[in-house]
C-alpha cells in the first residue's frame, strides 16, 4: 500500500480549488482541537502530570535523534508491514488507548468513531477500559482490522476476569495491561478546572455492562452515584510481579504490559511467561520529572531480544516521530494525542484524516532517505542532532 499517495490525493484536489478539511501539522490539530472542545475536556486531553515538563522532554526526545539517509538502494515501493502476536498488520501504527474518547467526540461516542476509522485505514486500535460505549460494540466497529483490549486491572479478580473474558469473546487479539494508572497522577490543569471525567460517570461503559460489576451494584440503573462509588473502589489494582502468573491464567490471548520503561523490568516480564512490553510513560499524563519513554526505548528492545515484540508510545506526533522510533527498535508505535484532536474536529473522518497523514509522512520519509522497509530501516543509523 502507497501510503505517500496521501499527498498526491491532496494535490488533486487541490486542482479542483478543494483544500483538506482537517489541518495538516499536529501543531494546528492541537490548536483546532482545543477551539472545538469544552474546557473540562481540553484540560484532560491536554494536560500532562506536574508541569508538564516529562511531557514536553517526550516531544523533544524525537528532535534529538537524526537517521542518516541512505542512496541509491532503490526504494521506489515501501514495505511498511510488520509481524506482531500473529498478525499480519499493513504498518506498524496503532491507535493508542485513550479513555475519554468518548466524551471527546462532538456526539458523545468517539470511542465508536475511532473504531470506524481504524475499520477504515486498517490501523489496530487498542480499545481502553474506560469507553463510553461497551467493548463488544468498539470491537464490532472495527470490522475487519484486528484490535487489542487495554485493561485497567480492577482489584476485584472477579470483575478483572470478566473484563478480560469478555474481550476474547468479542475477538480483541491481545490484553494490554497497563501498569501506571491504579492511582491518577497530581494533574494541575484537572485538579484546577475540578474535572475528573469518570467521578461524573463519563466512559464507564464497560463497567456498567459487566455482570460481576452489576451484581455488586444491583440499583446501578437507577443510583448512578452508586456506580461511580463503587467503580472508584475497585478501579485501581497496584500489580506485583507476584500477580503476573494470575494475569497470565486469565487467557490464551498474548498479554502485553503497557508502562515498562526499566530493562530489568522488561526482561524479568518476559522471564514470567508475558508475550510483549509496551513502553510508555503514559505520554507524561501519570508521573512528572522522568525520563522521555524514547530515550529508554533502545535499552528495553536490547534487553527482551529479537522474538518479543516490543511496543511504543509518547510524544509521537508525527510520521517522522513513527519512523524514529522504528529506527530505535519499536516492533509498532502507538498514536495518542494527534488522533484525539481529529476526533474532536470531525468523527471518523478526522481520526481517518489523522492516521492518512501521520502514515504518509511515514512513508515518503523511508523513500527519501531509502528505507525500503522496516527491516531496513531497524538497521538504520540514528545519530544525536542538536536542535537550535
Amino acid at each position: 500500500m502507497a501510503y505517500g499517495d496521501f499527498q498526491n490525493e491532496i494535490h488533486f484536489r487541490g486542482l479542483q480549488g478543494v483544500v483538506p478539511r482537517f489541518p495538516i501539522t499536529a501543531a494546528d490539530l492541537e490548536s483546532a482541537a482545543e477551539a472545538a472542545m469544552p474546557a473540562s475536556v481540553w484540560s484532560y486531553v491536554a494536560g500532562g502530570a506536574g508541569d508538564e515538563r516529562t511531557q514536553r522532554a517526550n516531544v523533544a526526545a524525537f528532535a534529538r535523534r537524526g537517521i542518516v539517509p541512505r542512496m541509491l538502494v532503490g526504494a521506489a515501493e515501501r514495505d511498511l508491514s510488520v509481524d506482531l502476536f500473529g498478525m499480519r498488520l499493513a504498518s506498524p501504527l496503532f491507535l493508542a488507548p485513550v479513555g475519554v474518547l468518548g466524551i471527546a467526540a462532538q456526539d458523545g461516542h468517539g470511542d465508536l468513531a475511532t473504531a470506524r476509522a481504524s475499520a477504515r485505514t486498517g490501523v489496530p486500535m487498542v480499545a481502553s477500559t474506560l469507553s463510553q460505549d461497551p467493548l463488544e460494540a468498539v470491537r464490532e466497529a472495527q470490522g475487519d482490522t484486528p484490535g487489542m483490549f487495554q485493561l485497567y486491572t480492577p482489584t476485584d479478580r472477579d470483575l478483572a476476569a470478566s473484563l478480560v473474558h469478555r474481550a476474547e469473546g468479542a475477538g480483541f487479539r491481545a490484553v494490554v495491561v497497563t501498569l501506571d494508572t491504579w492511582v491518577t497522577g497530581w494533574r494541575p490543569r484537572d485538579l484546577q478546572t475540578a474535572n475528573f471525567p469518570q467521578l461524573r460517570g463519563a466512559a464507564l461503559a464497560n463497567y456498567v455492562s459487566d455482570p460481576v460489576f452489576r451484581a455488586a451494584v444491583p440499583d446501578a440503573a437507577t443510583d448512578p452515584r452508586s456506580v461511580v462509588e463503587h467503580w472508584a473502589r475497585v478501579f485501581g489494582n497496584p500489580l506485583t510481579w507476584d500477580d503476573l502468573p494470575w494475569l497470565r491464567s486469565l487467557t490464551d490471548l498474548p498479554i502485553v504490559l503497557k508502562g515498562i520503561c526499566a530493562a530489568d523490568d522488561a526482561r524479568r516480564a518476559v522471564d514470567a511467561g508475558i508475550d510483549g512490553v509496551y513502553v510508555s510513560n503514559h505520554g507524561g499524563r501519570q508521573a512528572n520529572g522522568g525520563v522521555p519513554a524514547l530515550d529508554v526505548l533502545p535499552e528495553v528492545v536490547a534487553a527482551v531480544g529479537d522474538d518479543v515484540p516490543v511496543l511504543f508510545d509518547s510524544g509521537v506526533r508525527s510520521g517522522s516521530d513513527v519512523v524514529t522510533a522504528l529506527a530505535l527498535g519499536a516492533t509498532a508505535v502507538g498514536l495518542g494525542r494527534p488522533y484525539v484532536h481529529g476526533l474532536a474536529l470531525g468523527g471518523t473522518d478526522g481520526v481517518e484524516h489523522v492516521v492518512r497523514s501521520v502514515l504518509a509522512e511515514a512513508d515518503l520519509l523511508m523513500a527519501v532517505n531509502g528505507f525500503p522497509d522496516v527491516a531496513a530501516l531497524r538497521r538504520a543509523d540514528v545519530r544525536t542532532v542538536t536542535v537550535p
